[in-house]
């Protein structure tokens, strides 16, 4: 339900504002801010006013912020839904990465990859998918590889023990 109505005040957002790329910005700031927990539980307070939860985010703004980014702030803020800008810039976000064709992924392997097979990596799913992908690497306890790029529905899995499974399938099927 969150992210329906994130996608509505998206579009609205997107459709009115000029410089989308530097709102963005300022929203992916606000998004941090306004994780921390206290943060988070004075915007969902019933006791704090919406006008103050307002002046609270457009205190973080300072002067010289976009109308458009104001007047936005200023209607979630009436709506008391200020606590749905983390999801809202995780759609603008997403819509972003369509429109530049540009996408993150993680890596997940035991043991880091250097950059050279990162690289080449990077380049056969470009080759694959058609969209620049940047990977980032988690270390995980996982025996082999682990690529997902969830905008795109990607997941990619090398393991061992799934490699000697299908190899013991083969096996007895030849036998």
């Amino acid at each position: 339900m969150e992210e329906l109505i994130a996608k509505r005040y998206a579009s609205a957002l997107s459709s009115v504002a000029k410089d989308l790329p530097a709102i963005l910005d300022v929203l992916n700031v606000l998004t941090e801010v306004t994780s921390s927990s206290e943060v988070k539980s004075a915007l969902t307070s019933p006791i704090i006013a919406s006008e103050k939860k307002t002046e609270m985010i457009l205190s973080t703004l300072g002067e010289g912020a976009d109308g458009s980014l104001v007047n936005f702030i200023k209607i979630l803020g009436e709506n008391n839904r200020l606590d749905l800008i983390p999801a809202i810039a995780k759609v603008l976000n997403a819509d972003q990465q369509r429109v530049a064709n540009e996408y993150e992924g993680v890596l997940k392997s035991a043991s880091p990859l250097d950059a050279k097979a990162l690289e080449d990596l990077e380049k056969t799913l470009k080759k694959y998918t058609g969209s620049t992908i940047k990977l980032t690497q988690e270390k995980t306890d996982l025996e082999g590889l682990r690529v997902s790029v969830d905008d795109l529905g990607i997941e990619v899995n090398f393991s061992k023990q799934r490699v000697k499974e299908q190899l013991i399938d083969f096996i007895k099927k030849s036998l």
